[in-house]
């Protein structure tokens, strides 16, 4: 196969030229100005938010959420353990123990039936991650958090767009995290948002993204002076970042239409060899509406997996496996904590193989690197 098929290619709409350029022309390229406040009306408009706060990346949307809970060193939160480490480290950064739970095989998604059972007296909150943007079982997480008396923080790092029983993914829980990072459907290089859907945050939360101090109440004219009112840190994005965002944004139902095509041109090409048995397609669950940001195949083992992730390098394709489980991780040992095995997690992780899809990629090319990995399982017959 000539030239080299990347695993992700960044698209532009064609206007983020254009909005940087006004964004120079109006006199503040410092945060929360015109570009900002578009990027978080328009995001509100979108998913149906209470309140939507731009920052600089998911990775920051999660560390004000651990700090919008109040919680203490010991203080311990439920997530699965096949996410990336954001997740985590937000949470672990003050203290508090990320309990890691084991995953469901048919969406690598958190297992909601395991949840009851990793709840202490020091649980506050579950943190599901809606992998590759399909939603976790939001119900009965709700329902486990509404009778321990717990947060929800849902990581829709990768699930703007999609949306389970027509809630938009980060707007079931108490509060959401979106990423805008180069590799997800609508990007601004880095990038991310926090969704408050509990009005009471609101406020707490604009204090701790601008530092700590009432500087967003100021220039509402709220009050006379802004000072250091609570901790906080340095959470927004300069307005360059949000005047590209904002072109992505405007173009956000065209970006996921033309992915959930491409998706589904995996999806159809790859229906034979999964009823031969060679390998397993996404599973969407009902009530669940994805945004095409993911396409993966799970192999029969660890082997198969690296076997044909070689063979496609070999033929200029770039299929590259996901998380390495936290649990098992150097720093997962050292601050989480997890209750038995968690087998899922450790067999599927070793199996998941992840296709390229980025808008622009043509159907043709899926084809190509269909029939590409036919050929791998082939020669392992």
């Amino acid at each position: 196969m000539q030239g080299s098929i990347p695993y992700n290619k960044p698209f532009l709409t064609g206007k983020e030229l254009d909005f940087i350029k006004d964004a120079h022309a109006r006199g503040q390229v410092a945060g929360d100005g015109h570009y900002t406040k578009a990027c978080e009306n328009l995001l509100e408009q979108k998913v149906g938010t209470a309140k939507a706060l731009l920052v600089h990346s998911c990775t920051a949307a999660l560390e004000m959420s651990a700090m919008l809970l109040d919680l203490s060193p010991g203080d311990e939160v439920i997530m699965p353990s096949y996410t990336f480490v954001s997740t985590a480290n937000a949470f672990a950064l003050r203290g508090v123990i990320p309990v890691f739970a084991d995953i469901k095989p048919e969406t690598f998604n958190l297992d909601e039936t395991t949840i009851s059972s990793l709840i202490t007296e020091k649980t506050r909150a579950i943190v599901p991650v809606h992998y590759a943007g399909v939603s976790c079982e939001m119900d009965s997480i709700m329902e486990i958090a509404g009778e321990y008396d717990l947060v929800v923080v849902e990581d829709a790092a990768q699930g703007l767009g999609a949306s389970y029983c027509g809630s938009n993914l980060g707007t079931i829980g108490n509060l959401g995290t979106l990423s805008f990072h180069e590799t997800k459907n609508i990007i601004s290089g880095e990038g991310g948002a926090l969704l408050i859907n509990d009005p009471e945050l609101i406020h707490k939360a604009e204090i701790i993204r601008e530092k700590g101090t009432n500087r967003s109440s100021f220039f509402r004219g709220e009050v006379d002076k802004y000072t250091w009112v609570e901790l906080g840190s340095s959470y927004l994005p300069g307005e360059i970042i949000a005047a590209f965002l904002f072109a992505q944004l405007s173009q956000m139902n065209r970006i996921c239409e033309q992915r959930l095509k491409l998706w589904n041109c995996y999806h159809t090409l790859l229906q034979p060899l999964e009823e031969e048995g060679l390998l397993k397609r996404p599973f969407i669950p009902k009530g669940c509406e994805h945004n095409g940001h993911i396409y993966y195949i799970v192999l029969p083992s660890e082997e198969y997996r690296d076997t044909i992730m070689d063979h496609l390098k070999q033929n200029g394709i770039q299929g590259i496996f996901h998380y390495v489980p936290l649990h098992s991780s150097p720093a997962g040992m050292k601050f989480g904590k997890v209750m038995g095995h968690l087998p899922v997690t450790e067999g599927y992780s070793k199996r998941l193989l992840r296709l390229p899809l980025w808008v622009e990629l043509e159907e043709s090319v899926i084809s190509k690197i269909v029939n590409q990995i036919q050929r791998g399982l082939e020669e392992l017959k």
